[in-house]
């Protein structure tokens, strides 16, 4: 299934990706309270007692130039929190029911692929027929 979900993430899909972002868009305000709330503290204990995040000051009394990995990681983790569920609930069985969808099809599709050989081999025989007839004359 991590393979899937590594595949899924790399291949760019457009239809996939059109319905992971509306989706997505969708559980943002959830996996952004849920990374805001419990993961940001815990990522700011690594910064320690006097420093308002995981990072370091720039300069001491400019409180703008606080370099904030915390968030960078946070925003890190939003996306693949927001991917991961994408995939697993909806590109996951949406790939089974087109599995199953092909399958159903399976026989109507071997049917085409015999039609298609056997117009292939009287291709080959008219050619190898005419090869012959011109070797002849």
């Amino acid at each position: 299934m991590l393979q899937g979900f590594k595949e899924f993430i790399l291949r760019g899909n457009v239809v996939e990706l059109a319905v992971a972002f509306v989706i997505g868009s969708a559980f943002t305000a959830i996996i952004t309270a849920f990374t805001k709330n419990l993961i940001d503290p815990l990522i700011a204990t690594i910064g320690g007692a006097e420093v308002p995040g995981f990072g370091f000051q720039i300069v001491a009394a400019n409180p703008n130039t606080f370099m904030n990995f915390g968030a960078v990681i946070t925003a890190i983790l939003n996306f693949l929190i927001i991917a991961a569920v994408v995939y697993f609930v909806l590109i996951v069985p949406m790939n089974k029911l087109s599995e199953i969808q092909k399958r159903r099809r399976g026989i109507e599709e071997k049917k085409e692929e015999d039609s298609a050989s056997l117009e292939t081999h009287l291709l080959e025989e008219i050619r190898d027929l005419l090869k012959a007839h011109q070797q002849n004359n």
